[in-house]
């Protein structure tokens, strides 16, 4: 039988046409008269920059749009009585930074809690008359938290003393509504360093706005609402254990809320959620400006944010399911002097406002509430755990885990099923050509890794600070975005180069072509093979989220769905005789449309929380390589720009524009590196300080009977990668730098780090330092020591015990003989077990401590036994001086564990 005779041309890259006619003879001894023509491949350079401006320009308006865009703020008389008014809650703002820092046990704390207090009595006395508001100052007993995991996980977190507001708003005729109750919680006190704008004064002044509203509404409600505002959650979540544990009222609680700040301002997004799905499903349904990514979850939950809130308290310890918010805009101001209401940007109030006021009338009134807690069974948790995301902050997509395991399975096995008809089709070449265009895949990320992580670990060595992009983020653009993409297109072009090879060895096997037409048929079938491995690795990705059940895994299924859609909807056939054409701008463009509209402002704000962490990165300063913060940006940038870009630049590769791209590429990066070097943009500003310590130590380890007079210095150190040369050039007070001098904080080392011993005898006095004072030693069947501690003039100190020797311990208040920490196996990290104490002024000083020796400890070592370190917020002459000379780029940083400006070291030895 005779085939039907086809008629094709070819025309060159010139533009000339030529064509030539052909008579061979196949394996079945058929004639074909092929007359081939393909069109021009090559594409405009202008064109092809032009689509990279505008797809930049698009993500730059998704991102602006999805998070910078807020809702105008109203007075009150706009918001009207039963409304939310962001300029009310400002006020509320305004007046609890104005009492300055307001850590724990401090005169200003209790200026803030007698503010709080006072506004709720306000409400109380103009709420509806159908409703009943309850204002109680609670003050919480002695009690130790130990959390399972997490940042505080191997310690014992020990309070005392604490005071907290807490309003309970219910109907005043449905006497059942006040057992089952919905917690909203935040935390007025604030870390030593900071005023507290966003963290968390802001959470404070909406919650007292949203009680006054909700006090016009609750008569229509059908369970009451509590609103808990605690103090000790930056001491270690103290504050929510407490009313946890001890308030009559918590266990009516049956959903909580919780309002944090990892900066200031912004649009407040949900980060955490559950476990029980009800909560998150409801608000999406009502909130008028939703804003949540399952993907700041995921990340939370694996520990890659070192941080922990309120709301672990309520999950792990209560059992209680809900919703957790947080303000992460600035994150590089977190815990420092510019969480200052300067950058409170107008609008995030109103927009946590009216979110929240929307979705607790409707979750009150609601006649569906779950009556469940989180201690679920890990099966039903994995099932019922909600996936959600918001597009463009207007509207949020939720669904469940179960929900997504049918869907994720179901793409999975088509996108198999599609493959492996497609590859058995098409054999081996089929075969081989799909595995060297994920070798093209494979050498994208290994090329824009390895460029990227080669700026990254030169900038240190030539720039004056590790980090100078801190005060810039844009500069990472050009810094990493730049080396990243030459590195994705280099590598990308090396798989192209090898895959046409492949090809056109195949091809001149067949002789089914002239070899003018072979190149550019070669050529188009490398293109889409590229573009086609870009769904593969998708598809890879897809396949392990799902058998991992992460959450954000909808982002593999967006970025493998749309662009597959495109190619088969613009490019597939199912005439295998069709010879390949050029891969049309519009299956780019649809295939991309979905995805970067989901996922753009997404992977810019998590790009903006990462470079605002590098200001806190090093948490054992000095413990860390300087370029390790580099590299931790480059590693993202490099892989989002791999996994995001592999269908863009498999149009490149064939186009006239790979010169023209690789230009500009080299010029954002070299203008980058100038602005980096000339110093042009500091890396830290007045608003985008460097996060530093100044802490005046009072050194009394290794006194054996405090015979030994202690050691005292000025220690200036910084969480922020990078050495303090310059800092210490204008405080001009004789500090020496380096690593010579290792300072134990006890719950943290300090390995580099400057020092001075000028002037430090001032400011405290032999009656300051604490003691520990072995009182029993009994060694018959088990050894067993008894220590007595006095932290003297501190109610803040942290203790480290040596469970290398000690197998477990008790510890109690010594005047009120209450037991505080009971024994029962404690887990410990490093070898040490830590019990961090933190409480008001009249909490105790004076403890009891009982150790429990492991059978067969040599007890013969150099390693202390027990280390403690107290603090006290005081300022000694020299403190005050040094942080006057201060430079205005630096910030003290205040956290849990940091030191206050005044600390006193001391310790036991094993061989005591």
């Amino acid at each position: 039988m005779r085939r039907r005779r086809e008629t094709v041309s070819v025309e060159s890259s010139k533009g000339s046409s030529s064509g030539e006619a052909i008579d061979k003879s196949n394996d079945g001894g058929a004639e074909v008269d092929t007359n081939v023509h393909i069109g021009n491949p090559r594409r405009s350079s202008f064109v092809w920059l032009a689509l990279f401006l505008i797809i930049t320009y698009c993500c730059s308006a998704i991102y602006n749009y999805q998070f910078q865009s807020m809702p105008l703020p109203l007075t009150a008389d706009q918001a009207g009585k039963r409304g939310f008014s962001e300029i009310e809650a400002f006020k509320h703002v305004k007046a609890l930074t104005e009492v300055g820092p307001h850590p724990v046990s401090s005169d200003a704390l209790n200026l803030a809690l007698q503010y709080v207090l006072a506004a709720c009595e306000t409400i109380k006395k103009t709420a509806h008359w159908e409703v009943d508001v309850e204002v109680d100052l609670f003050h919480a007993k002695s009690g130790a938290n130990r959390l399972a995991s997490g940042l505080f996980m191997g310690k014992t977190l020990v309070y005392s003393d604490l005071r907290h507001v807490v309003v309970r708003i219910m109907p005043k005729y449905l006497s059942e509504a006040k057992e089952h109750s919905i917690l909203v919680s935040s935390h007025i006190d604030t870390v030593f360093s900071t005023e507290g704008a966003g963290d968390c004064s802001s959470c404070v002044g909406v919650m007292l706005e949203l009680a006054r509203g909700v006090s016009q509404w609750a008569h229509g409600l059908k369970r009451s609402v509590i609103f808990l505002f605690n103090t000790g959650e930056e001491e270690g979540l103290n504050g929510a254990h407490s009313f946890i544990t001890q308030h009559p009222w918590s266990n009516t609680v049956r959903m909580a809320i919780d309002l944090e700040a990892m900066g200031i301002g912004g649009k407040s997004s949900i980060f955490q959620a559950g476990p029980h799905p009800w909560a998150i499903e409801k608000f999406a349904l009502v909130a008028k400006y939703p804003s949540g990514q399952i993907i700041s979850q995921d990340l939370f939950s694996s520990g890659a944010i070192k941080s922990a809130t309120d709301f672990q308290v309520y999950k792990e310890v209560a059992g209680i399911s809900g919703l957790d918010f947080a303000y992460v805009d600035n994150t590089a101001v977190y815990h420092t002097k510019n969480d200052k209401l300067e950058l409170l940007k107008e609008g995030s109030l109103q927009h946590l406002g009216e979110n929240m006021l929307d979705f607790l009338l409707h979750i009150g009134a609601a006649s569906d509430f779950p009556e469940g807690n989180a201690k679920e069974t890990d099966e039903d948790k994995s099932n019922n755990n909600a996936i959600y995301f918001d597009i463009l902050g207007t509207y949020m997509v939720v669904y469940r885990q179960q929900f997504a395991n049918m869907l994720h399975t179901s793409v999975i096995l088509q996108s198999l099923l599609i493959w492996t008809t497609s590859l058995f089709m098409g054999g081996i070449p089929a075969t081989a050509s799909l595995a060297l265009s994920c070798l093209g895949i494979l050498l994208m990320w290994v090329f824009a890794l390895g460029f990227s992580f080669l700026v990254a670990y030169l900038l240190p060595l030539i720039s004056s600070s590790p980090v100078p992009y801190v005060s810039s983020p844009l500069l990472v653009v050009g810094l990493f975005g730049a080396p990243a993409f030459l590195g994705a297109l280099t590598g990308q072009h090396l798989g192209y180069l090898l895959l046409q090879k492949y090809l056109l060895n195949v091809h001149s096997k067949r002789k089914q072509l002239p070899p003018t037409i072979q190149e550019y048929v070669v050529k188009l079938e490398a293109e889409r093979w590229l573009y086609k491995a870009g769904s593969f690795q998708w598809l890879i990705l897809l396949t392990l989220g799902n058998y991992f059940k992460i959450g954000s895994s909808y982002l593999a299924l967006v970025w493998l769905i749309s662009p597959a859609f495109a190619y088969g909807f613009f490019e597939a056939t199912l005439t295998p005789a069709r010879l390949p054409k050029p891969l049309k701008l519009a299956t780019l463009l649809l295939g991309l449309a979905t995805p970067i509209l989901f996922s753009a402002g997404t992977f810019i704000r998590l790009a903006a929380t990462i470079i605002g962490g590098m200001v806190r990165l090093d948490r054992n300063p000095g413990s860390t390589p300087e370029w390790l913060g580099n590299f931790m940006i480059a590693a993202y940038i490099a892989a989002l720009l791999s996994l995001t870009l592999v269908y863009l630049l498999s149009y490149v590769h064939i186009s006239g524009a790979k010169r023209a791209i690789v230009l500009a590429t080299l010029v954002i990066f070299s203008l980058s590196l100038a602005i980096v070097l000339s110093g042009v943009l500091p890396p830290f500003s007045e608003d985008t300080a460097r996060a530093v310590n100044v802490v005046h130590v009072v050194d009394a380890t290794g006194r054996p009977d405090e015979k030994l007079d202690p050691i005292s210095y000025v220690s200036l150190f910084s969480t922020t990668p990078g050495n303090l040369n310059k800092e210490v050039e204008q405080i001009d007070n004789g500090f020496a730098c380096g690593r010579d001098k290792t300072v134990d904080f006890v719950s943290f080392s300090v390995n580099y780090g400057c020092w001075t011993y000028n002037d430090t005898i001032s400011g405290w006095s032999e009656s300051d330092i604490p003691t520990i004072h072995v009182y029993s030693d009994a060694k018959e069947n088990r050894r067993i020591t008894q220590v007595s501690i006095n932290t003297k003039v501190s109610v803040r100190w942290v203790l480290a015990i040596n469970t290398e020797e000690i197998e477990d311990f008790e510890f109690r208040d010594a005047v009120n003989s209450e037991e505080l920490i009971s024994g029962d196996q404690k887990t410990s990290v490093g070898g040490w077990h830590i019990i961090q104490f933190s409480g008001g002024k009249n909490a105790p000083t004076l403890f009891d401590l009982v150790l429990y020796w492991r059978s067969g400890s040599s007890h013969y070592t150099d390693t202390p036994l027990l280390k403690l370190r107290t603090d006290v917020n005081r300022l000694t002459p020299i403190t005050q001086r040094i942080l006057t000379k201060l430079p205005h780029w630096c910030s003290l940083f205040g956290k849990s564990t940091s030191p206050h400006t005044l600390a006193f070291l001391t310790n036991l030895s094993v061989n005591f």
